[in-house]
């Protein structure tokens, strides 16, 4: 676990983790989902539930199988057994386009920007991948101010620093909004450690763009991070994944003073 920055707030009275699940209507459901290679099961019969509004971290130590169920909720990788559904309709048999067409956005670990494109051409290509037939200028600024990206319009995002990179690949998720394309974008944000490789004087603002996208908006996010100031500062629930199963799910106070959790990594780094 990435400690807090000093002057942080402590952590949070103990509580008792709830059941699993979430409140409301649920736009992601897992269901009994396993992925295995050979013998050896990855993610092994996740039963995760997101609601519509809800900001969900996933958190665990390396090889926990964060990023591997993110791959099998996106379409990368098709699961052993198990099911994937979205708004009730089981998605496990499509491919990844098709599962962004219906409203699955997803950023990866490493920054996926092209570097001799402008920032604005970014918003644009995403934009057209879903469906655009015309994009204006006013509608690509329009994306780019909700990220804090407006003023960077014309540059190439090879010049950007990582954490405005990663804030190009959010207005990316967002394009689908675009008037034309006939969306509100992303039904469900997939967000992959999105603070690995950001500097520290740049995750404060990272971190309030993505609060914004989730708060002002009522964007429905699944993130895996390891910066825990960051689950905390942002999520609504924490599931917590050791070696592919699902250990513990909870508000951010009930999964931090779970027993289970911390004898699971006691001394241990998330």
């Amino acid at each position: 676990m990435t400690p807090p920055p000093p002057g942080a707030p402590s952590a949070p009275a103990p509580a008792s983790v709830p059941a699993a699940g979430a409140k409301g209507r649920a736009v992601l459901r897992c269901t009994a989902l396993t992925w295995a290679v050979g013998a050896v099961a990855i993610v092994d019969g996740i039963e995760l539930t997101v609601a519509e509004g809800e900001f969900l971290a996933l958190i665990g130590p390396n090889g926990a199988g964060k990023t591997s169920l993110i791959n099998l909720i996106s379409g990368i990788t098709r699961p052993t057994s198990g099911a994937v559904l979205l708004d009730g309709r089981e998605i496990d048999r499509l491919a990844p386009h098709r599962r962004a067409r219906l409203g699955i956005g997803r950023t990866f670990q490493s920054s996926s920007v092209f570097p001799t494109m402008t920032v604005a051409e970014h918003v644009e290509l995403a934009a057209r991948a879903v469906g655009a037939r015309r994009v204006t200028g006013p509608d690509v600024a329009a994306v780019l101010e909700r990220v804090r990206l407006g003023h960077r319009a014309q540059d190439l995002a090879g010049g950007l620093s990582h954490g405005d990179k990663r804030k190009l690949e959010l207005a990316m998720l967002l394009a689908s909004t675009v008037p034309g394309v006939g969306g509100d974008g992303p039904r469900l944000m997939l967000l992959d450690e999105p603070m690995a490789g950001v500097a520290a004087e740049e995750i404060g603002e990272l971190t309030e763009v993505i609060r914004i996208l989730h708060r002002e908006e009522g964007r429905t996010l699944l993130m895996v991070e390891h910066h825990m100031h960051v689950v905390l500062d942002l999520a609504d629930r924490i599931a917590v994944l050791h070696h592919g199963t699902l250990l513990a799910e909870g508000t951010p106070e009930a999964v931090m003073a779970d027993e289970e959790v911390q004898r699971a990594y006691l001394g241990e780094d998330l």
